[in-house]
């Protein structure tokens, strides 16, 4: 009696499939974003709104300027109570951290869930060529992740 293969049809072992591993490919594109003029009232109720912890500041040209976060805003409200005085209607300008850090789009998702682990941010812009062109997060890292997990990590 012969001998019976149990393994079955082999896939083509040279057909290697690209595997997207890049910030741009898990980056969100379609941003909230704010202008430096907005109010600190406005942003608030957008970060209610959408959900969101926070986002982008662009002037004009689309050109980031900026991030605001709930913390931010927190920050000015507890400043305006601590003080006893009514919340200005001031703009976010004031508010917002200027010296973004930003990350490259062709970085690798498993540098970039680094990253966050060792700046401790929460998002980081993308930007190219002066423009704001995405936004990666810690929850599109994880969104990334889950959709790999089959995949084989290796790069």
């Amino acid at each position: 009696m012969g001998i019976k293969s149990f393994q079955g049809a082999r896939k083509n072992q040279n057909a290697t499939e690209e595997i997207p591993l890049k910030v741009s490919d898990y980056m969100t594109t379609k941003l909230i974003t704010f202008r430096p003029e907005q109010s600190v009232e406005e942003v608030i109720d957008a970060l209610i709104s959408n959900r969101i912890s926070g986002g982008p500041v662009v002037n004009d040209k689309n050109e980031l300027v900026g991030i605001i976060s709930e913390g931010d805003c927190i920050k000015h409200i507890s400043d305006s109570r601590y003080y006893n005085m009514p919340m200005e209607d001031g703009s976010i300008e004031k508010k917002m951290v200027r010296n973004v850090e930003t990350i490259d789009g062709n970085m690798n998702i498993f540098d970039a869930a680094n990253k966050f682990l060792n700046d401790k941010r929460r998002r980081f812009p993308i930007v190219e060529d002066g423009k704001l062109v995405g936004q990666i997060s810690q929850k599109d890292i994880l969104k990334a992740t889950v959709m790999l997990k089959s995949q084989n990590w290796k790069k």
